[in-house]
């Protein structure tokens, strides 16, 4: 049930000046559209798409030619095209601002701060730009990196834009086999690699695993090592160190303008049920999506500091990176965010007077759950939004966010995914917060939720999109006919894009997700969002964090949860009792568990979220094919050949 009143209201003060409200009254001008409301303004977008998409590009200024047609066939989905005759180029228009003022604040856990200016910036790429053509590198080559989240990574990435080569990376944190089932299938022609890096107040050295992947990967022909590490010295037989490769290139920059859609990064799916499909994002589309959802819905403005807790194996490095086309600062953090306490991520924010602090659902739960309350121990004078994406982010959390870090912010639960490289519903500064729901559907996405026969439905169902958008992928990579990237998001609905995510519209017109629908709980044949339980179960102090999934059970399915309890408690008649009387009591009957299971670990990916296909997969004895993609891949055993699961 929606709470009766919102948990957050904008001033008129803030709504007369966000980006958004002054968006609004540009389109009023340059298209006689007078949107009365956020509903209006949506609605507006999706019904005149090549016009709002026109329009955005003005607004934020896009450095390019746009050429003669905003679109072409978007009648076809997939298959409808933006800007088809339009020439940009993306690193261009990430380094519109010049002079001293920084550009990029950096930290790592282990004490190394940079800070580069929008000048300095700017002359790195020149020479990483000019280094890669030196080293034979031309448009269309991709380039892999095993890659820290500093500056040195942007400056190699914003180098490859410049040149028209394809960009792809994976966090250091990664096994070599999880590398290689990535960059083995986009033949990279160099790989950059970090030396090692640094979490939870331990060293690790990168060297040799990346020597291995060189070595697996023929199409490598040059090997650049960043330094982060201590390395003693040491480097990869036949590589160049950073600073050496970039030595003699000249800081020229000369951008390479070309079509909207040349690819830009390949991006790869989890590969928690398989290898990890290549999601191919083109240039424009991605600076696109992303510039309308800084300035407009997270109020990005030029000089903001923004900073987002990631690594460079998510999509969300990928969107903190284009935050420089907003004339943005970007505030970077290398290494674990609760090292030495969980006061490290606030004391960034303050120091660097942060304006956007974009974190996970589970940092928030976690800084929840270990009795914080950065308010009474941190100014955050400087942020006007916090934006948490990763898995839903329960109203608990909405209610934490408010009461213990900041009672005047936007709270903006933001969701989309590694497939758009973007959002399909997100935040709306100009309008209230209400606990435990995502504001809205993002502009010019035409979001609908759709039940089982796909047609529209006030209940939960499944999350879809029912137009093109600029931010679809050109393509998956070794997908020559197109029949992955079809089975992928059109194969549920024809002509309409299904994200996977199950979901339900509010009377407030936001959306609450539950969950993956394709790991929807299915007991009885009624369909139950994971989330739905762990809000319940995880408010428990008994309990850490739980996973569930449907076993199949005498011809039906049955709810198993998992448990990770807190140190000194036993998982005992009385606490099962307890864990199932809240279940039942908050949610339904049919939401109770049939069996509650004691588990020291949770899988998860390496961006966090718990993989509950993957264990469904391996409680029903199903391989899990690709293990190398979690984090904690040893976590898996923990949940084979359970005797609770036998009865």
């Amino acid at each position: 049930m929606e709470s009766l009143t919102p948990i957050w209201t904008p001033s008129a003060e803030r709504i007369a000046g966000s980006r958004l409200t002054a968006f609004g009254e540009y389109i009023r001008t340059a298209r006689a559209t007078r949107a009365a409301d956020y509903r209006q303004l949506h609605e507006w977008s999706v019904k005149h798409s090549p016009s709002f998409w026109t329009e955005v590009w003005n607004f934020a200024g896009i450095a390019g030619d746009r050429g003669l047609r905003a679109s072409v066939d978007l009648e076809r989905m997939p298959g409808g095209r933006f800007f088809p005759d339009a020439t940009l180029n993306f690193t261009e228009n990430l380094l519109r601002r010049r002079g001293a003022g920084p550009a990029i604040a950096s930290t790592t856990e282990s004490g190394r701060e940079v800070t580069l200016s929008h000048d300095e910036l700017r002359d790195a790429v020149g020479r990483a730009a000019n280094a890669l053509r030196a080293s034979g590198i031309v448009a269309g080559d991709r380039i892999a990196a095993i890659a820290a989240n500093i500056p040195d990574t942007i400056v190699a990435a914003l180098g490859a834009a410049a040149i028209g080569a394809v960009w792809s990376s994976c966090s250091p944190d990664f096994g070599v086999q999880g590398i290689l089932d990535r960059f083995g299938q986009i033949a990279p022609r160099l790989l950059f690699t970090v030396d090692g890096y640094t979490y939870g107040g331990k060293g690790f050295d990168c060297l040799q695993k990346a020597a291995t992947v060189a070595a697996a990967l023929p199409s490598v022909k040059h090997v650049v090592v960043q330094s982060l590490h201590d390395a003693g010295g040491r480097s990869i037989a036949g590589a160049v160190r950073w600073e050496d490769w970039l030595l003699d290139a000249s800081p020229r920059l000369e951008f390479d303008r070309r079509p909207f859609d040349q690819p830009l990064y390949i991006l790869y799916s989890s590969g928690t049920t398989g290898a990890p499909k290549c999601i191919v994002h083109g240039a424009g589309g991605t600076l696109l999506q992303h510039v309308k959802e800084h300035q407009l819905h997270c109020d990005i403005r030029p000089g903001d500091r923004v900073f987002y807790f990631t690594t460079c194996g998510w999509m969300m490095w990928n969107w903190l990176v284009t935050a420089l086309a907003s004339e943005a600062t970007l505030v970077l953090y290398d290494g674990s965010p609760f090292h030495p306490d969980g006061r490290r991520l606030f004391d960034l924010a303050d120091r660097h007077e942060v304006t956007l602090f974009g974190v996970s659902a589970k940092y928030l739960d976690s800084v929840r759950k270990a009795g914080l309350r950065p308010r009474d121990s941190h100014g955050l004078t400087s942020v006007r939004t916090i934006t948490s994406t990763g898995s839903p982010l329960a109203a608990e959390t909405f209610e934490f966010v408010y009461d213990a870090i900041k009672p005047d912010v936007h709270l903006a639960s933001i969701s989309g995914g590694t497939d758009i490289v973007s959002c399909f519903v997100g935040g709306n500064p100009n309008a209230p917060v209400w606990a435990g729901e995502i504001q809205g559907p993002a502009l010019g996405m035409d979001v609908d939720v759709f039940d089982a026969e796909g047609h529209p439905t006030a209940e939960a169902g499944d999350l879809v999109c029912k137009a093109p958008f600029p931010s679809m992928p050109v393509a998956f990579w070794n997908d020559p006919d197109g029949a992955k990237y079809q089975a992928a998001y059109f194969e549920r609905f024809p002509d309409v894009w299904c994200h996977g995510d199950w979901i339900r519209r509010t009377v407030h017109e936001g959306f609450v997700i539950y969950g993956r629908s394709d790991a929807t709980l299915n007991p009885g044949g009624v369909r139950i969002g994971t989330a739905e339980i762990y809000r319940q179960v995880e408010q428990l102090p008994e309990v850490i964090e739980s996973l569930a999934v449907g076993q199949q059970w005498e011809g039906d399915e049955r709810i198993v949860l998992f448990v990770r309890l807190a140190e000194g408690v036993i998982l005992d008649d009385i606490l099962r009792r307890k864990i199932t009387e809240r279940i039942r009591r908050e949610t339904s009957p049919r939401h109770v568990p049939a069996r509650i299971v004691e588990v020291a670990d949770i899988p998860r990916t390496k961006s966090g979220k718990i993989v509950e296909l993957a264990v469904r997969n391996v409680i029903h004895g199903r391989p899990v094919t690709n293990r190398e993609a979690l984090a904690n891949p040893e976590a898996l055993d923990l949940f084979r050949d359970l005797p609770a699961l036998r009865q």
